[in-house]
């Protein structure tokens, strides 16, 4: 075959034999379901014949099932060019115009149907959704434009189930409930909001903006990537970006430090996290819980219990701000009774400090520490009554601890705040009370509280 011969058949366009192939692959492979390849197939045929109306249509259908919308309308309105009377895809573009809120081009899309085919049930019944969609959107405006939130949403929800594809709606609709104190349905729709727009960075940042006063650290992260991935130079988008990076890295790195029962590093970082982000409640309470948790793990019981009863107070003061999601009155009263036992602890022996050993000091550090201090503070080397007493009361302090340093279930008592030579204790007295944190903040076992932050 002549060089010039190749040039046209490869490259101006394709044999017929050759998009008949493509066509039939593509009608195959698109009943067995496997439209990227029967995508591909149609590809070829629109590349090897430009000025086929069907190959258009056909290539719209993969995409409509590959649920790409927009990349079907490009190839209806080019079919419609071609074949002007070409019903079936005026009515799918009408349809299509339809979901995405544009009831106007729908509109005209449904008359041109009707005008070739009076009787068409479907153009009829499409027209007929696209005037009242029209209808609805315009109650919708009125009602935000006068404040009345509530009734723009009720309206929003029928214009969505007729327009699912229309990002306006679900912005219009997010800002209502934004509003009206309900961020999480906001999100849900800015979501979908953010795919049906070709760069929806304002939604991004919104939701953005969203999850990060809601305490969703993570989420406002990627959201704010995703509007960095449509323009790296957006200047809110980035302002926000270093914003949140930098409180996500601190509360990660607090966590850690937890994990790792390096409770004074974590404190001093959840006091960074309160200087990084003041102004959002949700942050200074976590803060203040987990740097709660720290002290009590640290034996602090005053100090604990003196930021926790701060943190309670801010949470009774924002009352109508956040609400429980779970609330464990059993795993709160043992938290609470466990501070308050660690502050009644406190105020009495501290076993550890009477032998002047590390709370991790093994038994025989424990029995060493023992016979020096019993030796050295034998009543019998001391001569004056005053001197005796004093040394029989450290005497009988030095024995205590050692009996219960060097008993394990007795150690472990005391080790989470309570005295087991306590006659208080042994009679069940205990003393300590308990009282139930409200909100289902539990300052002293675990992290993961939830709650619904509502906009004031």
């Amino acid at each position: 075959m002549p060089v010039t011969c190749l040039f046209i058949s490869g490259v101006l366009g394709a044999t017929p034999v050759e998009i008949e192939h493509h066509l039939e692959m593509g009608r195959k492979l698109l009943a067995a379901g496997q439209l990227a390849e029967a995508l591909s197939h149609y590809h070829s045929a629109v590349e090897g014949d430009s000025k086929n109306y069907l190959t258009y249509y056909k290539r719209a259908a993969v995409f409509l099932a590959m649920g790409k919308s927009k990349s079907a309308l490009p190839d209806l309105s080019q079919a419609i060019q071609l074949k002007p009377d070409f019903l079936a895809a005026r009515l799918q573009r009408g349809n299509i115009l339809l979901k995405q809120g544009s009831t106007q081009e729908a509109r005209e899309d449904f008359q041109a149907v009707l005008k070739r085919s009076p009787n068409h049930e479907e153009a009829h019944d499409q027209l007929s959704k696209a005037e009242e969609l029209e209808l609805l959107q315009e109650e919708a405006h009125e009602a935000h434009h006068r404040g009345d939130y509530i009734t723009t949403v009720q309206v929003l929800e029928k214009v969505i189930e007729l327009s699912p594809w229309d990002p306006e709606s679900r912005e219009l609709r997010a800002e209502c409930y934004i509003r009206l104190g309900d961020p999480r349905k906001a999100i849900m729709d800015l979501t979908p909001a953010t795919r049906l727009r070709a760069d929806n960075r304002a939604a991004f940042l919104k939701l953005s903006q969203l999850h990060y006063s809601l305490g969703d650290h993570h989420d406002s992260l990627n959201q704010i990537r995703e509007c960095l991935k449509l323009d790296q130079d957006d200047k809110e988008c980035f302002a926000h970006y270093k914003q949140v990076k930098k409180l996500s890295k601190q509360l990660d790195s607090a966590e850690e430090l937890i994990s790792e029962q390096r409770y004074q590093e974590a404190i001093e970082k959840y006091e960074s996290v309160m200087r990084t982000e003041p102004n959002v409640a949700f942050y200074t309470n976590k803060a203040k819980e987990r740097i709660c948790f720290c002290l009590v793990k640290m034996k602090s019981a005053e100090e604990a219990l003196d930021i926790c009863s701060s943190t309670l107070t801010d949470y009774y003061k924002m009352n109508r701000i956040f609400e429980p999601f779970h609330f464990d009155n059993q795993e709160i009263r043992e938290g609470l009774d466990r501070a308050q036992k660690l502050l009644k602890q406190s105020r009495k022996r501290d076993y550890y400090k009477i032998l002047g050993v590390s709370r991790s000091a093994n038994k025989q550090e424990v029995i060493k520490a023992y016979r020096k201090l019993a030796q050295q503070w034998h009543p019998d080397n001391f001569q004056s009554e005053a001197d005796k007493k004093e040394a029989e009361k450290k005497f009988i302090d030095i024995a205590s601890a050692k009996e219960v340093l060097t008993d394990p279930e007795m150690r472990q008592k005391f080790d989470s705040g309570e005295d087991p030579l306590d006659p208080e204790n042994q009679q069940g007295g205990g003393g300590g009370g308990s009282r139930e944190w409200p909100f289902g903040f539990n300052p002293f076992e675990g992290g993961n509280f939830h709650f619904k932050f509502h906009y004031n």
